[in-house]
């Protein structure tokens, strides 16, 4: 195989791994607990003054308690459905890449 080849591979390998990182569903989860967990300190501590502005309905205490169960269900997702690793391009190419490591390369391939 080519050194192009080989880099491409590398490449493929390290996108799937930024890609599995940088989940969707870690981000938004991870936002939306830190911010649940403010909004629901800010719901605990209200005055009454602000609890008359809304009519006797403490908004922060159930808005944080919202926003921290969408951020666990989405960390739940994450942890219940993983996000699959890419499958080999082509069998044949994989197993040839995993016996000759190439020039460049000081370890095989996994």
């Amino acid at each position: 195989m080519s050194d192009y080849q080989h880099e491409v591979d590398e490449l493929e390998r390290t996108s799937a791994t930024a890609a599995r990182l940088f989940d969707v569903r870690r981000i938004i989860g991870g936002l939306f607990v830190v911010y649940g967990v403010l909004v629901t300190i800010a719901g605990l501590t209200a005055s009454d003054a602000d609890l008359e502005k809304a009519e006797n309905i403490n908004i922060n205490l159930w808005t944080g308690l919202g926003m921290l169960a969408l951020g666990v269900f989405f960390l739940a997702w994450l942890h219940l459905r993983p996000t699959p690793p890419p499958p080999p391009a082509d069998p044949a190419r994989a197993a040839d890449t995993a016996r000759d490591p190439g020039p460049d390369r000081d370890t095989p391939a996994p």
